[in-house]
């Protein structure tokens, strides 16, 4: 599917209005909502958010949703949690993804799509039946025969467990200060984390238009979320992270600003 305006999505949308889609998401969470932790249901509440314009449809960034969060709600997300977020959505036939592409080829962003609420099976209580000799024998043949694909599947569930163990730093990409990596890996060796807790950085420094070296600030903000982690006063590390960041940030502004002046 080629990446374009979102009107162009309109097609793909299955309510009648802004209300309807209320609606169906209210019968959905009833449904589903127990089955998201708290940050997922704060990533699943944005896009709904990002998805009125055409009801139902959203065509943004994870970047995009992922700092709305931040700012909007309240609440830092990272993007692992968005994709989690998303993966459950999918699983459980709430939400569509449509992946897209530039004209040239390359991966534009996802095309996520909230489908019509389904309620769940009900099993119907049946008097009990009897029972088929042939198809009794037929079923222990099948069993053995699918024995061989059961042993396969089993082992691409270990091997699949396996990489989803966390990478440490050393998987981190070169994109990221090894100053700030070699920092942040003796308190989270997590190549994930650190890598959030970068992306963290560069929205909060672009939020406050900071043109200047980040780093040194960066790594300050990061020595103070350490100190309150140690003193256990902080609950949700990414906020207080984004937190001490933007009021980091914000006085660096201003020092840039008042050197411009002095300067000029």
């Amino acid at each position: 599917m080629k990446s374009g305006n979102i009107e162009n999505f309109r097609e793909l949308s299955q309510f009648k209005n802004l209300k309807d889609f209320n609606n169906q998401i209210e019968q959905w969470m009833i449904e589903v909502k127990k089955e998201f932790t708290k940050s997922e249901l704060a990533a699943l509440k944005r896009l709904i958010r990002f998805s009125a314009k055409i009801v139902g449809v959203c065509h943004a960034k994870i970047g995009t949703v992922v700092s709305a969060t931040h700012e909007k709600a309240g609440m830092c997300i990272s993007r692992s949690t968005f994709k989690r977020m998303v993966g459950k959505a999918k699983q459980l036939r709430l939400l569509a993804v449509h992946e897209t592409e530039r004209k040239n080829g390359s991966q534009s962003a996802n095309i996520y799509v909230f489908n019509r609420f389904e309620p769940p099976n009900q099993q119907q209580l049946n008097c009990p039946k009897s029972i088929d000799p042939t198809k009794t024998s037929n079923n222990n043949n099948n069993k053995r025969n699918n024995e061989p694909n059961r042993l396969i599947q089993k082992s691409d569930r270990i091997l699949n467990e396996k990489y989803e163990e966390p990478l440490d730093a050393s998987f981190v990409t070169n994109r990221i200060p090894k100053e700030f990596i070699n920092l942040v890996k003796y308190f989270f060796n997590d190549a994930m984390v650190i890598e959030e807790l970068w992306n963290l950085v560069k929205i909060t420094a672009n939020k406050n238009k900071v043109e200047g070296d980040i780093l040194k600030s960066a790594i300050q903000s990061f020595k103070i979320l350490v100190r309150k982690i140690k003193k256990n006063q902080v609950k949700n590390t990414y906020g207080y992270f984004y937190g001490v960041l933007n009021k980091t940030f914000k006085v660096q502004y201003h020092k840039e600003l008042a050197e411009i002046f002095w300067n000029s």
